[in-house]
């Protein structure tokens, strides 16, 4: 591989693009801006990849196989293909990649205001002001914890946290945990609480059963083959609900299927979506059997599919015989409330989802919810983008190696439209 460009130190001013953020989107933008001779600059609020090296709790490991980790021009090179990446891994690889395609990183810039200026965008930064005739926003779509309003009503005396806050279960006080969220985030920080000695309830909402692996591959394999994970967004039935579904129950491991049976056999409670708190109780919903049903449901539509395409590919055996897992296990009759002002809960974990931070930006293209409007990337402002959202372009777009082709997509789109200003 070779470096196409040395980093510079840029004064601020004038520039054709300005790309906010220096995550991996970020610089795979970067990269297709220079493949296309597209003058630009990188601003970036703290380090390359900031939010990998200071928002993640210290055993996470990346819920994509290591032979998927690649963006334009650049993949994994290690000796284990079939292995997970930790943080620190991650980290180290998309610093690699900023080293080797030469971004053009602006560090510990921090982007303060962002407005229309003429045909334009100004762009106020700690560092200074540019002037851009297009604008990509790569700052990512998990920079703040999302907490539900009940958290208003919680009782004193509990301790609380966000995945961001949330390093390890030595931070947290003897006691139980009831932890929020049935996504990947929550499996896992419900897991390892538990197999360090804490008591622990879970709160199920909706979620996105998956097994780790299939009929001798990784599931993402499948999903890579079958297709689905290349589906764009308008061939999608609903694709603001697809936006907003949870990350599968995935775990960075190959030997281990991370689901609610696997709680319960671990000694974690399962309990219903938490509908809120009164009089030193939390509240729970119902309705956790048919949200348990639907996930299996939705899991056996999803490994039928990958059965079909094995069929029609006629290579029935080159793997082993396709497989159904035990349905999710309940309890008789879920526990609908749970004490809290007795003191066997001593810290609730908020695993209720993430949003990005678009407190800086002062261009009228937000919807109520506070997201940015688009069509594939293609802001409803002229000369500004967005990449790195769930689903933006295809179902892979959140994933590392799935940016690639909405940058090269986009980054085409951009450069004819500065052609025709």
């Amino acid at each position: 591989m070779t470096v196409t460009r040395q980093n510079t130190i840029r004064a601020a001013g004038v520039t054709d693009v300005v790309v906010i953020g220096a995550g991996h989107a970020g610089l795979a933008a970067s990269y297709c801006l220079t493949e296309r001779s597209i003058d630009h600059v990188v601003l970036e609020r703290g380090e390359v990849a900031n939010s990998w090296r200071n928002e993640r709790w210290d055993s996470l490991k990346l819920l994509t196989p290591n032979w998927q980790s690649r963006l334009p021009g650049f993949g994994y090179s290690g000796a284990d293909p079939d292995g997970f990446m930790s943080m620190p891994e991650v980290v180290d690889f998309i610093q690699a990649y900023a080293d080797f395609s030469g971004a053009p990183v602006q560090s510990n810039t921090t982007v303060t205001s962002l407005r229309q200026n003429g045909d334009g965008y100004r762009v106020i930064s700690s560092s200074g002001e540019w002037q851009a005739k297009s604008v990509v926003i790569a700052s990512g779509a998990c920079n703040v914890a999302v907490t539900p309003k009940v958290a208003e009503a919680i009782p004193a005396g509990i301790r609380t946290l966000t995945p961001h806050q949330y390093r390890g279960p030595q931070q947290l006080d003897a006691g139980g945990v009831l932890v929020v969220g049935a996504s990947a985030t929550g499996l896992q920080l419900a897991d390892e609480i538990r197999r360090a000695g804490h008591e622990v309830t879970i709160a199920v909402g909706e979620h996105v059963r998956m097994p780790r692996s299939y009929r001798g591959r990784d599931i993402q394999f499948w999903l890579d083959q079958v297709g689905i994970l290349d589906e764009r967004y308008d061939e999608v039935d609903d694709v603001v609900r697809a936006r907003r579904l949870p990350s599968p129950q995935l775990v960075g491991s190959s030997d281990r299927m991370l689901d609610l049976n696997s709680m319960s056999d671990n000694g974690i409670r399962l309990t219903g979506r938490l509908m809120g708190f009164n009089n030193g109780l939390a509240q729970f919903s119902g309705s956790l059997r048919n949200v348990c049903a639907l996930a299996d449901l939705k899991m056996n539509r999803m490994l039928d599919a990958i059965d079909q395409w094995i069929a029609s590919a006629r290579a029935g055996s080159d793997f082993p015989a396709p497989e159904r897992f035990a349905e999710t296990r309940l309890e008789a009759s879920p526990k609908l409330t749970l004490k809290l002002d007795d003191g066997s809960i001593k810290t609730i974990v908020w695993a209720t989802g993430f949003r990005p931070d678009y407190s800086w930006l002062h261009v009228p293209v937000l919807d109520r919810k506070g997201q940015i409007r688009h069509d594939g990337g293609v802001v409803a402002a002229n000369g500004m983008y967005v990449v790195g959202l769930p689903v933006l372009r295809r179902r892979k777009s959140s994933f590392i190696h799935g940016v690639e082709d909405d940058v090269r997509d986009l980054s085409a789109h951009l450069h004819a439209t500065l052609k025709a200003a």
